[in-house]
Order: structure tokens, then sequence, then C-alpha cells
């Protein structure tokens, strides 16, 4: 920073001082989490499922794959979220997505940053139909992207996925009338062969029954891409699905 800023940034700090994302309480600094927000955060790490990352409560072993992805071989190459979904969690992401609060976006693209495959090329996120980006005026999964991106240094292209129609929300809905839902919703516009052979991250705010990352994992498969690896802030497990 320029000498000559310091004093004003001194006074906006006085006079705005940085927030908990999760509560409002002043921090010490942007993108900061209170202690009682970040103690009430639930950091997904291993012990996890090979396949779907999916939590064990013990180690089952390298390799190891939980019932569902034995059952049912998964087409993504893994869902790396941030946290579980909880109070906090909730809370940030409906700020976000609701509350105008675009530089969340930057918060929580600071903690998928440290997930990010190594082998990663190309950032994806779930789109919006252009009625609710009209309406909302932006899409979170967009911002979140964009943030990713100049954290990890990997390019972001928020127009090669599209949804072609209205869907209406999925809150509420079981798996198959979710997934019935989104049935031939996505298609990608991919005109210079962007994502022909390349392991895509595919980001999404809260992932709930993978009905949308699935359908839109299917599509930029089905359009060239290597792999799919879905990454979002907060993950639904267990009872709260």
């Amino acid at each position: 920073m320029a000498p000559w800023l310091i004093p004003l940034r001194l006074v906006a700090d006085f006079a705005l001082p940085p927030r908990c994302p999760g509560c409002g309480a002043v921090t010490g600094a942007d993108h900061r989490f209170c202690a009682t927000c970040w103690g009430d955060l639930r950091f997904l790490t291993p012990p996890w499922c090979a396949a779907c990352h999916q939590p064990f409560a013990f180690d089952h072993g390298a390799g190891s794959v939980c019932d569902r992805c034995a059952q049912d071989p998964p087409v993504h190459a893994g869902i790396r979220a941030a946290v579980a979904y909880g109070d906090v969690a909730r809370t940030v992401a409906l700020r976000l997505k609701y509350g105008g609060r675009i530089a969340f976006a930057d918060t929580i693209a600071q903690q998928l940053a440290r997930l990010m495959p190594a082998e990663a090329e190309l950032i994806v996120p779930v789109p919006l139909h252009r009625w609710r980006l009209w309406s909302r005026g932006f899409n979170q999964a967009a911002l979140i992207a964009a943030a990713v991106s100049r954290a990890s240094g990997v390019p972001t292209d928020p127009l090669l996925l599209r949804r072609t129609r209205a869907t209406p929300p999925l809150r509420g809905m079981g798996p198959r009338a979710r997934a019935r839902t989104v049935a031939g919703v996505f298609r990608a516009v991919d005109p210079g062969g962007l994502l022909r052979d390349k392991a895509v991250v595919l980001i999404d705010d809260i992932h709930t029954s993978g009905a949308t990352t699935g359908g839109c994992t299917r599509i930029l498969l089905a359009s060239g891409a290597r792999s799919v690896t879905i990454l979002c802030w907060a993950r639904v497990l267990g009872e709260t699905e």
C-alpha cells in the first residue's frame, strides 16, 4: 500500500471495522470469523470416502468408499467441501446469495483455495438461469469461482455452462424429484474447445443432494472434460440432508 494511503485506511478501519461473516462481531481482519463462529464451523477433513469425500466416523483404510459409492460409483472426481452445513455456514451462504454481501465470495474462496486439486486446469461455476440472474444481479457461484481463480491462478469461465430454462427451488424436494427437475436443464457452450481433456473444477455454494452438480458434471464430461471435481463452501451431511 502506498504510504499516503495508510492514514485513509486507518480512518476506514475505524469507521467500518472488519466484522465476522457469521455474526457481525468486530474482528481483527477482513474475512476473519470470531472465535465463537469459528468454533461452530465443522471443517471437513479425512478420514472420508475415497470417491465422494463423505466423512467417515473412523478411518476405514486407504481407498475405502462409502456404501452409496460402492453401489453407484459417482461420475465426478470427488466433492470437496470446506465445511459441513450448519448455522454459521448457512448464514454466510444466505448473506452472500440474498443479502448482497458479495465480499463473502472472497471469504469462502479463502477456504476453498486450499482444497483445489493439484491437477485443476479450469474452473466453471454452476450457472443461474438468466431470469434469476437479472433479478438477483449476480451469480454467487460465479463470484466464488472468480475469487478462487484469483487465489489459485487457475482460469475460470462463467459462460461455458448455461442453464437453458428456469427451475423451481429444489428445497423440500426428494432426491428423485430434484433429479427430474434439473434433467436436461444444462448445456455447454464451448466453440473454442476449452473443455477438451481438461481437469475441471465445478464451483457451487451449498451441496445438498447432488442433483444440480450431477447434471452439470454429466454435461461437462460429455463435452470433453477429462474429469470434474466439485468444490463447494458447505455440504449437507447425514440427518441435515
